[in-house]
């Protein structure tokens, strides 16, 4: 990390009458990129200085940020000066990122350069769609972005500006604005930022509380290490749950598994009270002591019970299947209403509606009935096709109007018969199919049964997301007489599943499926 630069050198060295100070702002929708431009503005021209603002703004959400570029100088020789519309690569002397990867574009497109600029990088990521529209884990490497910036520019002043901005009841704007305050690299002092923030009449008290934290944190630590991925936390096991029912699931959980396996096990426990009861919590203990035992006999303790680990966690993510009954919980949950409000900002007296988009199939409700009525449905084609003609239409959903609040308030209220519907008996049957297959590899081939267990992480969602994991669950899974009696059969199932991962088409797993059938 370039930290050696002292405050004043980027600032002194640099401040001549010649040409232009020129700074770029990296910012997406709702992150105040407009303001804090106009609050630098406004800052040069208050203390005298010549200033032009421009921006670009990006496509979509996530799939691009807005640059907005400026230039100050003072006025010379009483003539104006002539500034530039959009940043030139290799010529910008401060960059502001609002997200860890914009930083990393910003050094893409040669914006960062190691002789002249300083980067201000927030550190927090908010994912980008070409991210999130990956079936498994999309997200870019943050610690390549980290790299990147030591040698690209001059200085880095990086850390996670977001979260103290939402602290101080703000947005990210007012603590990039404090982290450039104190960064030293622009001639004004501190008091003459904070009078452009009480200039703007609007949340002052917020944005001066984010302002001078990130003043504050610039000068005692200008730069947070970045981890590449999150770190993984999994509740401990706790004494007590503090309900009589969620303490007895406790004590079984203590009593009846090696303790490597209880925190997954606890967080399963706690997955699957929220999701219907404390008596499906206790089923799913029940199934995976029935594992855990096999585990012993196929001595699982030389491997630290790694069979035991992956079924508590993907037993319960398979118990946790979504179907129409969770969509409609998690939308009229109070927590979602108020996390919605937080979100975009509402005050106390504003009214804010959420409005859904639904696309409901025939198999969903046919899955939410009684199995026998769902089956005698089914069976019939004829009247299967007509009621599907009716059902199967997109619908724009107000969540917030009694109706619709009402109707969906009804539907998750199903849950008390979802043991009972056509598509949980659909979800048992194929969820002991899985288990079988992993628990009969047990004795031949250990590290193959953990990774058939793991495969189920490629089943989620609903509708034809899920029908979409299924299918690559299914060809995965179809590998197993292949694999289970070679060495390396875990490794390559573990290639499939990461193959079946990748994209939505299948396009590498077909491509990996190949090459297994070869071998």
């Amino acid at each position: 990390m370039n930290e050696h630069v002292s405050m004043s050198d980027l600032g002194a060295n640099r401040l001549s009458t010649d040409k232009p100070l020129s700074l770029a702002i990296l910012a997406m929708g709702g992150q105040g990129g407009g303001v804090l431009a106009d609050w630098i503005v406004g800052l040069a021209e208050a203390e005298g200085w010549m200033a032009q603002t421009t921006s670009v703004p990006g496509v979509a959400q996530r799939t691009g940020a807005t640059i907005y570029y400026i230039e100050m100088l003072p006025a010379k020789d009483g003539h104006e000066p002539i500034f530039s519309l959009m940043p030139t690569p290799g010529d910008v002397d401060v960059v502001m990122a609002a997200e860890l990867m914009e930083a990393g574009r910003s050094v893409l497109r040669g914006l960062v350069t190691p002789d002249k600029t300083l980067l201000i990088a927030s550190t927090h990521r908010s994912f980008a769609v070409a991210e999130k529209e990956k079936p498994g884990d999309g997200i870019g490497n943050a610690e390549v972005v980290v790299d990147a910036t030591d040698f690209a520019a001059k200085r880095t002043i990086a850390f996670d500006m977001e979260t103290m901005a939402v602290r101080n009841g703000s947005v990210i704007s007012a603590s990039m604005f404090g982290a450039l305050a104190g960064s030293g690299a622009l001639p004004f002092g501190k008091q003459a930022f904070e009078a452009m923030i009480r200039a703007g009449g609007k949340g002052i008290e917020p944005s001066l509380k984010a302002f001078n934290a990130a003043f504050d944190r610039v000068k005692e630590k200008p730069r947070d290490a970045v981890s590449a991925t999150p770190p993984k936390h999994f509740d401990a096991l706790p004494e007590t749950a503090g309900h009589p029912a969620l303490d007895r699931l406790v004590n079984r959980i203590r009593s009846e598994f090696h303790e490597v396996a209880w925190p997954l096990l606890f967080a399963g426990v706690k997955k699957l009270t929220d999701y219907q009861d404390p008596a499906y919590a206790d089923e799913y203990l029940g199934r995976v002591a029935a594992l855990h035992a096999l585990d012993r006999k196929a001595g699982g303790a030389n491997k630290d019970f790694a069979f035991t680990v992956q079924a508590a966690k993907y037993v319960a993510v398979a118990m946790a299947y979504d179907d129409v009954i969770r969509v409609a919980d998690l939308k009229v949950r109070s927590s979602r209403f108020e996390r919605v409000r937080k979100e975009v900002g509402a005050k106390d007296d504003q009214i804010v509606y959420m409005t859904e988009y639904m696309h409901p199939r025939m198999d969903e409700v046919c899955g939410t009935m009684p199995k026998a009525m769902g089956l005698w449905i089914e069976n019939r084609p004829l009247l299967f096709a007509r009621l599907d003609r009716f059902v199967n239409k997109g619908r724009r959903v107000q969540t917030g109007t009694l109706f619709w609040f009402l109707g969906l308030y009804m539907v998750s209220a199903l849950r008390r018969i979802r043991r009972g519907t056509l598509r949980h008996a659909r979800e048992v049957e194929h969820r002991e199919a899985w288990l079988a297959a992993a628990s009969n590899l047990l004795a031949a081939n250990y590290d193959l049964a953990v990774e058939v267990l793991g495969n189920r992480r490629l089943v989620k969602g609903y509708s034809d997301t899920h029908a979409r994991g299924l299918s690559k669950f299914d060809r995965v899974m179809s590998a197993l007489p292949l694999l289970r009696d070679r060495e390396d059969g875990a490794a390559w199932m573990r290639r499939l599943r990461q193959a079946a991962l990748l994209d939505e088409k299948g396009t590498a797993l077909d491509g990996a499926m190949k090459t297994v059938e070869t071998l």
